[in-house]
């Protein structure tokens, strides 16, 4: 049965999600370093980067895992929060308060991920795929600290500044 809705193939539909969204993740980071304003923003937004290709790696071998091609299915959430860091980024360019609006947006797309791979990894222990929610749960582990990093910056500087 192939066609059967069941955690299974909503596992698989979340996966696709996801590895949309790390791709369009790995499209937006660079522009967004470009556009920061702070170094230590650009360079948070670098080297989440190199951890967002990891993220992708790791999806690729979940969908090994899982016997089903590592393709993406659009994903409106993540547009969304893509096109609002866009927004931010031509409409606060020359303002100070851009730095703030351009790490707030990332942190959505933070908490966006934490949730999600939370989802999956608890779907994967569910459905027996220890080795699937491993992998995941290194990503989870990463986004977590993007977080906390993203968080730090605000409240040591880019709040101030933009204030």
């Amino acid at each position: 049965m192939a066609n059967e809705k069941n955690l299974e193939s909503l596992f698989h539909e979340t996966l696709k999600d996801m590895y949309f969204a790390e791709k369009k993740i790995l499209v937006a980071l660079p522009k967004m370093a470009k556009a920061a304003h702070s170094e230590e923003l650009r360079a948070a937004f670098e080297k989440h980067y190199e951890e967002t290709e990891g993220h992708v790696d790791r999806l690729e071998q979940v969908f090994e895992l899982i016997e089903k091609p590592a393709r993406g299915k659009t994903c409106p959430a993540i547009l969304g929060l893509v096109e609002e860091g866009q927004e931010v980024m031509k409409d606060f360019k020359k303002s100070d308060a851009h730095d703030a609006g351009l790490l707030s947006g990332a942190q959505a797309v933070e908490h966006y991920e934490i949730s999600r791979y939370g989802t999956l990894i608890a779907w994967a222990e569910q459905l027996g795929m220890p080795e699937a929610a491993e992998l995941l749960q290194q990503t989870l582990e990463e986004e977590k600290n993007t977080d906390l990093t993203l968080t730090r910056l605000a409240e040591s500087s880019l709040n101030q500044m933009a204030a």
